[in-house]
C-alpha cells in the first residue's frame, strides 16, 4: 500500500511538472551565429535574449515564460533548413530571424508548414513577405524602399558622377543593388559599370583595375560588411578616388575594422537609429552595461519579440496561427521602433531609410552617423 502511495505521489510529480515544462513558451533565434557574419547572428542573439529576460520578468506571454533556443546558419541557405528543421523537432512555435534573405526565404517554407511563426530582424528581399505565406513578418523595411531612398540619393548628389554597381550574386546583394540600380535609372542616372562577385572574394584588383579605367567615382554595393570592408581599403590602396554606398549589410563596426582609414565618408542607408530614441535610452544603457553596443539589428530583435508579445496578448493565445492573425489585425504594438502595424503580407509600418555616413568619432574610432 504505501509502495502504490509513493508511486501515486511520483506520477503526480512527474505529471506536474511536466506540465510546467510544457508551459513554456519556446522560441527560436537563428541566424549566422558564426563565420563571416557573426557579428550579426550576435546582435539578433543578444537583441532576443534581452527581449526574453525583461518580459519574463514582467510575468511572461500569457502567463507562461520564454525559453530560447539558438539556431547557427552560418548564412548558409542549407544550414537554415538544418535550423529550420531542428526547430520543428525540438517543438519551437515562434523564430525571430533569420539574418539573410536568402536563408529565411528557404526556411519559412519549413516553418509555414509546420505550423511555425517566423519574425525576421533583418531579411529585406520583398521575396519574404510576397510570397503569401501566413507565418512571415519583418521588423525591419524592405529592399524596393530601400533601393528608391538610395536611388535617389545618388541621382541627386551624384549625377554627373560615373557610377559602377557591384553586387555579391546573393539574393539580398544582388536584389539591393537591382533596386537601386532601377530607381537610379529611372531618374535619369545611368551606371558606367554592373558587376558581380564572389562571396568570400579577397583579391578585388581586377574589379578595381576595370573601375580605374571607366573612370568611376562612386561605388554602389549590393552586399554585406565583409566584402565591402575589403573593396574599401583595396581601393584606397590602388590609389583609385572612389566612394563607395552601400545598405543595411554593412552597418557594423566591422567595417571599419576591416577598412580601416579609408572607411571615412562610406554611405550607407538603414532605418532610423532606435539607439537616439529618448525611450530606449534606459535600454542601451543596460547592454552597454554588459560590454556590448546595442548596434544595427539587436534593437531590431528586441522589437521582434516585443511584437510576438503584444500580439499573443492582443490575442490571448500563444498559438502562432492565432498570433499571426493578431500581428496584422490588433496592431498597432509598442516596440522600441515605435509603434508597430502590420499589413496582410506581414510588412510592417516604419519610417522610412535614411543616409548615414562613416566617420570618426571622439573615441577615435569610426562609426556610421545618421546624415539625413
Amino acid at each position: 500500500m504505501r509502495k502504490s502511495l509513493l508511486s501515486a505521489v511520483a506520477l503526480t510529480a512527474l505529471v506536474a511538472f511536466s506540465g510546467s515544462a510544457w508551459a513554456d513558451v519556446l522560441i527560436g533565434v537563428a541566424g549566422p551565429i558564426t563565420g563571416p557574419n557573426a557579428a550579426f547572428g550576435a546582435q539578433l542573439q543578444k537583441g532576443a535574449e534581452q527581449a526574453v529576460a525583461d518580459i519574463n520578468a514582467a510575468g511572461g506571454i500569457n502567463g507562461e515564460q520564454v525559453k530560447l533556443t539558438i539556431g547557427d546558419d552560418v548564412s548558409d541557405p542549407k544550414q537554415g533548413i538544418s535550423v529550420a528543421n531542428k526547430f520543428v523537432g525540438d517543438g519551437v512555435k515562434f523564430v525571430v530571424g533569420h539574418f539573410n534573405s536568402g536563408v529565411s526565404i528557404p526556411a519559412s517554407e519549413v516553418y509555414a508548414e509546420n505550423g511555425i511563426l517566423e519574425i525576421t530582424p533583418a531579411a529585406t528581399n520583398p521575396q519574404f513577405t510576397e510570397r503569401g505565406l501566413w507565418n512571415t513578418f519583418r521588423t525591419c523595411g524592405r529592399d524596393d524602399q530601400q533601393g528608391s531612398i538610395a536611388g535617389a540619393y545618388l541621382a541627386e548628389n551624384f549625377k554627373d558622377a560615373k557610377i559602377a554597381v557591384v553586387h555579391d550574386k546573393t539574393t539580398y546583394g544582388q536584389g539591393l543593388a537591382d533596386e537601386t540600380k532601377k530607381a537610379m535609372n529611372a531618374a535619369g542616372v545611368t551606371e558606367v559599370m554592373y558587376e558581380g562577385v564572389n562571396i568570400g572574394d579577397k583579391d578585388f584588383s581586377a574589379l578595381i583595375a576595370k573601375m580605374k579605367q571607366a573612370g568611376v567615382s562612386i561605388i554602389y554595393w549590393g552586399g554585406l560588411h565583409t566584402e565591402a570592408g575589403l573593396i574599401i581599403r583595396q581601393v584606397a590602396d590602388q590609389g583609385l578616388k572612389a566612394t563607395l554606398v552601400s545598405g543595411d549589410g554593412i552597418v557594423s563596426n566591422e567595417l571599419a575594422s576591416i577598412a580601416g582609414d579609408a572607411v571615412e565618408g562610406t554611405l550607407n542607408t538603414f532605418g532610423p537609429d532606435p539607439r537616439l530614441i529618448p525611450e530606449n535610452k534606459e535600454l542601451v544603457e543596460k547592454f552597454r552595461a554588459q560590454g556590448f553596443e546595442p548596434e544595427a539589428y539587436t534593437l531590431y530583435s528586441y522589437a521582434a519579440m516585443q511584437a510576438i508579445a503584444g500580439a499573443a496578448t492582443a490575442a490571448k493565445s500563444n498559438d502562432p496561427m492565432e498570433v499571426a492573425k493578431a500581428l496584422k489585425a490588433n496592431g498597432p504594438f509598442k516596440t522600441v521602433l515605435g509603434d508597430l502595424s502590420y499589413d496582410e503580407k506581414g510588412d510592417p509600418t516604419l519610417p522610412g531609410y535614411v543616409m548615414y555616413e562613416w566617420k570618426k568619432g571622439d573615441d577615435g574610432k569610426y562609426t556610421y552617423v545618421q546624415k539625413m
